[in-house]
């Protein structure tokens, strides 16, 4: 699934990378970030409800060049500026991560587990 059509999926807005030509293979949704270090696949996006600078380093540990902030969680400029020097790419959309999952799954995006 490219990751343009998700961003429109889940009326997501950009706040930092590239999304032109990006592919995403599978999902993982977790605010548990200990849970997100097990994550060992390619072309995943994580949806999350954390927004923090841990959020940001927990997936530049586990290659994860994706973020999706549910419920209008907001980005501080510092996670911004570690997600971009990361080249990890942050999206924020009011929509809950039950609701993201739904959409995604429906729409062919594949689960980790």
């Amino acid at each position: 699934m490219k990751l343009e059509q998700i961003v429109g999926y889940i009326d997501g807005s950009i706040i930092c990378g590239n999304i032109e030509g990006k592919d995403i293979e599978k999902g993982f949704c977790s605010d548990l970030m200990s849970d997100v270090l097990t994550i060992d696949t390619d072309k995943v996006i994580l949806i999350t409800g954390m927004a923090n600078m841990q959020t940001i380093r927990t997936s530049e540990m586990a290659d994860i060049h994706t973020i999706i902030m549910a419920r209008n969680k907001k980005a501080t400029p510092e996670m911004i500026q570690l997600a971009c020097d990361s080249d990890i790419t942050l999206i924020e959309t009011p929509f809950s991560a039950f609701r993201i999952c739904g959409i995604l799954y429906s729409r062919g995006l594949k689960p980790v587990y």
